[in-house]
């Protein structure tokens, strides 16, 4: 019991050691834990930050797309069946989303046939949705990268010291048990970023697929409006 007892100690002193516990205190604060992963966290900190301003800027930009007036219709419904096409595209081309400057394309193109209007919008749509989903390749990546360094680091971290081990021929239980802990330390914020990462990308790409339904609608009822009797 007494030997367990002493091993139980000499592990959680040199966890401490090797954990970074610089001023002794025997509390491992934040910033102590994460500079335990040596120069691996510094890739992981700039994938961090790179998903965070990507979520932070797309979420602004989808937001903002995603805004339609639910009277917009309605007045170019009104505009067009009355015979104001003028009023119709200075309303749309005055409003800034997706959804207007597909009807906006849509009212130029009034007079050709159905085909080659609809064709046109769909061109319109095609542009929307690649500005929407700018950017969000980054997040894909980080979401898959992340955990892949993480474990690099790890591997990398118990490969020196076991080497550490073999060239001293130390072989203490306190020694590998310390090393092991922090060496998972990148493991675990990989994970945790790609995770992250993976949320904020489902959550957009939720969000732009929401936009992309609207902006068919617009452009169904626009076609619908064009093969109405007019006034």
């Amino acid at each position: 019991m007494i030997d367990l007892l002493q091993i139980i100690d000499t592990v959680a002193q040199v966890t401490k050691k090797v954990a970074g516990d610089a001023n002794g205190d025997g509390y491992l604060s934040f910033g102590e834990l994460l500079m335990t992963g040596g120069w691996i966290m510094i890739p992981l900190g700039l994938m961090l930050l790179a998903a965070v301003y990507v979520f932070a800027e797309r979420s602004i930009g989808i937001r903002n797309a995603s805004k339609i007036d639910d009277n917009f219709m309605n007045i170019i419904r009104d505009n067009i069946m009355s015979g104001n096409v003028a009023a119709a595209r200075n309303f749309a081309k005055n409003t800034n989303n997706p959804v207007a400057r597909i009807i906006d394309k849509g009212i130029q193109r009034i007079g050709k046939p159905i085909d080659a209007i609809e064709k046109s919008m769909d061109n319109v749509g095609t542009l929307e949705m690649y500005k929407m989903e700018k950017n969000m390749g980054v997040l894909s990546v980080v979401s898959k990268a992340a955990p892949i360094f993480g474990f690099v680091g790890t591997l990398m971290g118990l490969m020196q010291m076991f080497s550490n081990i073999t060239t001293s021929n130390e072989f203490e239980v306190g020694t590998i048990a310390g090393g092991i802990y922090t060496k998972l330390i990148t493991s675990i914020t990989g994970l945790v970023i790609g995770l992250l990462a993976y949320l904020g990308y489902s959550y957009l790409m939720t969000q732009i697929d929401k936009t992309a339904n609207k902006m068919e609608a617009a452009s169904s009822d626009f076609i619908d409006i064009l093969q109405e009797p007019t006034r």
